[in-house]
């Protein structure tokens, strides 16, 4: 089978072309990448140009059956971003004409023929979904969701240049999902899905994969994989061998022999202890579950894998990001914590020095610990160079290399770019959220609030863009509002408690942002609090004096609510004062 399907139909309008069943838009040849709902409306239009479609039919479209949502308001919202997109205009259409009260046209004379040479050699789209735990035992999840690493890891090695495979964040979304091919097809933009299943017994492993095609759920392959339990990682090489064989891409057959894995050389195995690797693939489980619990549990695995092998570069990075995560959501004090992962990082390139990610955390680690800004550009730039299609790598690149330097035009494109294989990534969507606040594009962060709420009604990240978009805004009451709920769904985490305390003060509820500093204090004589907490509180209240000290002692402790120091609006009357100047002298950023 040919990649990409070559000989698939597509439309036509200006300088854009459509592969409706696939659900790509491209133009001249280059992907664009729209949300479920702006392409169904696209799909809508297209198939009736020249022809009224009623709001009413969109609805039906867009929102089935009982769903309650203000029709109205997201709809229109659906359309401008839909326009934003094909470059069109409300008040001068080429494409999509409104008839008010009414409905839409589409305008533009719509063409059927062959794709495009530049869409036909476009990068094929692949999402290997969770593997099921074929055993059955729900204390073997973990090795079901390893196999699903391990396959995605050796997909992204096979053929960079004509795969591109959706990361796990997003993969792992679909886990125990009853959505069909065609449907996750269509929402993630992928030709192929891979789904599988994993069973490992005493001493042997069992890997089913099927290869399926998403916009006819045709079966390209199926097969079975069994090997001794030693020999795991030649199975998931096999299995990705396979998979790029049917796919039929040229670069990844290229000079394979005999049982080779793609790319054509055999991967060095992570480790040679497979009970170093069962206390790793375990960690790496609990390192999802995003708690304290799950963070402590992840480095007694570590301790145990890195004790039985002390070359375990994997295990020694996963500690690094243990101590990462712990200090930056503030479960113990960020020194403390980066302090001990930095040490982590550089064991983990000391052994092994080709893993992009781990330049990338490395670099965040300078930036937090030392201010150290040309450390930071030299391992991201190393890390990019390495693996240019990790979406892991542009995130920790916009984050520590570009947003503190206030370049948030770049940084808002590398996490669009890192999008484009991980979309349902909450991190990802929140940072986006959050570098579009700090960018002052209010209604596309208002956008960016209302699809975390969509992808995750149960945390606190749509909530707290929503807070700290209507602040902008001087929309206080809103903006209280979602801090409030930020807040509650957060179970109090301190750092949410200060912008709340913050906007209240601007709003002029001095008593209630007093009694929020008083309740941050109590939490700090249990555990930490960041600094900034308490220093935007008093910015509220205008206590400018007792902020700047809370300012200087954020920047000693390596608070990262400090990093867009550049940004933050709030700062703006604050410039001029020689104290805010030796902030930034601190931090190593140009007044």
């Amino acid at each position: 089978m040919s990649g990409g399907s070559p000989s698939r139909k597509v439309l036509r309008f200006g300088e854009f072309e459509v592969d409706l069943p696939a659900g790509r838009l491209f133009k001249r040849g280059a992907r664009v990448r729209l949300r479920e709902q702006l392409f169904q409306v696209l799909s809508v239009l297209l198939e009736r140009a020249g022809e009224v479609v009623t709001r009413e039919e969109l609805q039906r479209r867009l929102w089935p059956g009982d769903v309650v949502v203000d029709f109205e308001l997201n709809l229109n919202t659906v359309v401008a971003r839909l326009r934003e997109a094909l470059g069109d205009s409300a008040e001068d259409p080429r494409y999509i004409e409104t008839l008010p009260k009414r409905g839409y046209r589409f305008l533009a004379a719509v063409s059927e023929g062959a794709a495009s040479e530049l869409v036909r050699q476009h990068r094929v789209r692949l999402v290997v979904l969770p593997f099921s735990n074929a055993g059955g035992d729900p204390g073997e999840e973990y090795f079901s969701d390893a196999m699903t690493d391990e396959i995605i890891t050796a997909l992204c090695r096979a053929a960079p240049d004509r795969l591109a495979v959706i990361a796990r964040t997003t993969a792992m979304q679909f886990k125990n999902s009853e959505k069909d091919v065609a449907r996750i097809g269509r929402e993630l933009g992928v030709d192929y899905v891979v789904e599988g299943g994993a069973r490992r017994g005493e001493d042997r492993v069992t890997v089913n994969v099927q290869l399926i095609e998403t916009a006819g759920q045709t079966h390209v392959f199926a097969r079975k994989y069994e090997a001794e339990l030693r020999g795991i990682f030649g199975v998931v090489d096999r299995a990705a061998s396979d998979i790029v064989d049917s796919l039929g891409l040229p670069a990844a057959a290229e000079g394979r022999r005999g049982d080779a894995p793609a790319g054509g050389h055999v991967r060095k195995k992570p480790t040679e202890d497979l009970a170093a690797y069962n206390d790793y693939i375990q960690a790496r489980y609990d390192m999802s579950k995003g708690s304290a619990e799950g963070f402590a549990e992840a480095g007694r695995h570590l301790e145990s894998a890195i004790a039985r092998d002390p070359g375990f570069a994997l295990a020694h990075d996963a500690m690094a990001e243990v101590h990462w995560l712990l200090g930056y959501m503030g479960y113990i004090p960020p020194q403390k914590a980066y302090s001990a992962g930095i040490a982590q990082a550089l064991r983990a390139i000391e052994i092994d020095n080709s893993r992009a990610e781990t330049h990338a955390l490395l670099g965040e680690f300078h930036k937090t610990l030392e201010y150290n800004w040309p450390e930071v550009r030299r391992e991201m730039t190393l890390a990019l160079r390495l693996d240019p299609t990790s979406p892991l790598v542009r995130l920790r690149c916009a984050v520590s290399d570009l947003m503190p330097h206030g370049r948030l035009e770049e940084a808002i494109t590398e996490i669009e770019r890192a999008l484009e294989s991980d979309p349902l990534s909450l991190l990802m969507q929140a940072w986006l959220g959050v570098m579009l606040v700090l960018a002052h594009k209010w209604d596309r962060a208002l956008d960016q609030a209302h699809l975390l709420l969509q992808l995750s009604p149960s945390t606190f990240w749509g909530h707290f863009i929503f807070g700290v978009t209507y602040r902008e805004k001087q929309m206080f009451d809103k903006a209280v509002s979602a801090l409030r709920a930020a807040i509650e769904v957060s179970g109090g985490m301190p750092g949410l408690i200060g912008w709340l305390g913050l906007t209240l003060g601007m709003n002029g509820s001095a008593a209630e942002a007093r009694s929020l500093l008083d309740r941050l204090h109590g939490k700090a004589a249990q555990g930490y609090v960041p600094p900034s907490s308490f220093a935007w509180i008093h910015l509220g209240l205008g206590e400018t004096d007792n902020a700047f000290e809370w300012l200087d002692r954020a920047v000693d402790e390596c608070d990262q609510f400090m990093m867009p120091i550049k940004s933050y609006s709030f700062f703006d009357p604050l410039r001029a004062d020689p104290r805010f100047r030796a902030l930034m002298r601190k931090m190593n950023l140009e007044p």
